[in-house]
């Protein structure tokens, strides 16, 4: 693939997911490049006039008030990132390490922190050739950024701490080898950082943002994969396609109720098995398959206004202080001597962390309207003319009893880890950092909402499959019969009990890849 030039303005998370997934190259890009050196100017123009500037000739935090001499500059960041390299519990995943890495160096490319080139570059090249620091993914509040996941990122940076390599064919060893090793392997050198450089790199969202990123596109996948279950098991129970006229949506029109109805719509059409019961007695159907359009068109609005602040987190500048460089002319010449250099808080995570709870609540509620679905599937007081719970053979065969139950315990999971974070805070830096944004918490929470989500819809989806399989010889919709090809390519039918626990996990790897949600396209 081309490489990818960041520059701090323009990266998509769908650069995000090429980067990541598909191995990108990244470089900085030669206007950025520019920008970076201008503010790298006003760093060193503080350093060399022995200004007081925080975080460049000042200790950080509480110890903001404690000059450092300019011969303990150097010292000064390599304690930073050690004494910061804090963190605890299994480590992040390595997608999410990759991930983390490139939205630090493109926040870096805006020109604002005041590092050098060098550093992007050095980062830009331990993802181009797949050396990933271990970072624990526990020990950060989301205030002052992502500390201490950021600390372990950088440190290896350094030829320090712990690294996973890739091989070639991308597939992830799981070994840890010392970073100095595998730099060496790899021909990067390790850095020496230079003033102000530490608290630029440790400064930041990135912890929290790499991880929800990663949750938020998968949980568009699993969007477009609910609609086509959802339809899937609307057929199998023998609904009605009435509630999904684009007449009634079209007066309540939120852009996700309107999107999903038409998919609906769309993988219905021409349904054998909708034809046949047109003119039965039932008017209408339960919440969980009329109002398909109203919660999941809830949800599918919810990720939209998390790709939105999440684009924008992307690319923004989130360290602090940040390094205003004299405005640049074209020619050469500044508009005046020197730069300002201001300490704010745009490292503060909570614009990410409100909209990663969000997210969370949202995923629970298509886990929860899912797991409906699949009790009316099961329960044979509501499966008119299906077996109960779908076993060929019931009471000798338990058929998809105990999946019900599984499906359950996740959707209650969810409701437990659906509580925000992000009304939470607690004090840390000697009463410094008063307000905190749990943001982290809220990230990793999420990504164990989207992990439980598509377990949920996956036993659903086993079961729509099921269920369709009984009817015939009717036939469902052309699409239909495409997602349940789909699901039949991993998991046969249940013809005699047995266990199920691969089945799902097949399912659920095949909705992760999104080939479940191809008949809507």
């Amino acid at each position: 693939m081309n490489a990818l030039h960041i520059d701090g303005n323009s990266l998509r998370l769908a650069d995000v997911h090429e980067v990541v997934y598909e191995f990108r190259p990244v470089l900085l890009g030669a206007d950025a490049r520019e920008a970076v050196n201008r503010a790298r100017a006003v760093v060193d123009d503080q350093v060399a006039n022995n200004r007081v500037a925080y975080a460049i000739t000042t200790g950080v935090g509480k110890l903001a008030d404690v000059r450092i001499p300019p011969d303990q500059i150097r010292q000064l960041q390599l304690n930073l990132i050690r004494s910061h390299c804090a963190g605890v519990g299994e480590p992040l995943t390595e997608p999410e390490v990759r991930a983390m890495m490139l939205l630090r160096a493109n926040s870096l490319s805006k020109g604002y922190s005041g590092v050098r080139p060098l550093v992007i570059d050095t980062l830009c090249e331990m993802l181009n050739r797949r050396v990933h620091p271990v970072v624990p993914a526990r020990g950060s509040v989301g205030a002052s950024g992502d500390l201490a996941p950021l600390a372990h990122l950088v440190l290896p940076m350094l030829g320090e701490g712990q690294v996973l390599i890739a091989d070639r064919s991308g597939k992830y060893s799981g070994a840890h080898l010392p970073a100095a090793d595998a730099l060496r392997e790899a021909g990067i050198k390790p850095l020496v950082l230079e003033a102000k450089e530490a608290v630029s790199l440790i400064n930041g969202t990135q912890g929290m943002l790499s991880v929800g990123a990663l949750a938020l596109l998968a949980a568009e996948v699993l969007v477009d994969s609910a609609d086509v279950i959802g339809a899937l098991s609307l057929d199998a129970l023998r609904g009605t396609d009435a509630a999904f006229d684009a007449r009634i949506h079209q007066v309540r029109p939120h852009p996700g109720q309107l999107r999903t109805a038409e998919n609906l719509r769309r993988m219905l059409e021409g349904s054998g098995i909708r034809e046949s019961h047109r003119d039965c007695a039932r008017v209408q159907d339960a919440y969980s398959l009329r109002c398909m359009p109203q919660v999941h068109g809830a949800v599918r609005d919810t990720l939209a206004h998390c790709r939105r602040v999440m684009e924008t987190e992307i690319n923004s500048a989130v360290d602090n202080p940040l390094v205003f460089a004299p405005a640049h002319r074209p020619g050469g010449q500044n508009d005046e001597a020197e730069g300002d250099i201001l300490s704010g808080g745009n490292f503060h995570g909570e614009p990410v962390a409100f909209v990663l709870d969000f997210l969370g609540i949202a995923l629970s509620g298509l886990a929860g309207i899912s797991e409906r679905r699949l009790e009316r599937l099961v329960n044979p007081s509501l499966n008119e003319g299906l077996p109960p719970f779908l076993a060929p053979g019931a009471g000798l065969n338990s058929g998809f009893m105990m999946a019900q139950v599984t499906a359950a315990a996740l959707a209650s999971e969810n409701k437990v880890l659906a509580h925000p974070a992000s009304v939470d805070s607690i004090t840390t830096s000697g009463n410094k950092e008063d307000y905190v944004s749990m943001g982290m918490a809220a990230s990793l929470k999420l990504r164990q909402i989207v992990a439980n989500t598509r377990h949920v819809l996956a036993i659903e989806a086993m079961a729509a499959a099921q269920g369709i399989d009984f009817l015939a010889p009717l036939k469902t919709s052309k699409r239909l019969q495409a997602a349940h090809a789909a699901i039949r390519s991993v998991s046969p039918p249940i013809e005699h009990d047995r266990m199920l626990a691969e089945d799902f996990a097949k399912i659920s790897d095949l909705i992760a890849s999104g080939k479940l949600a191809e008949p809507l396209r």
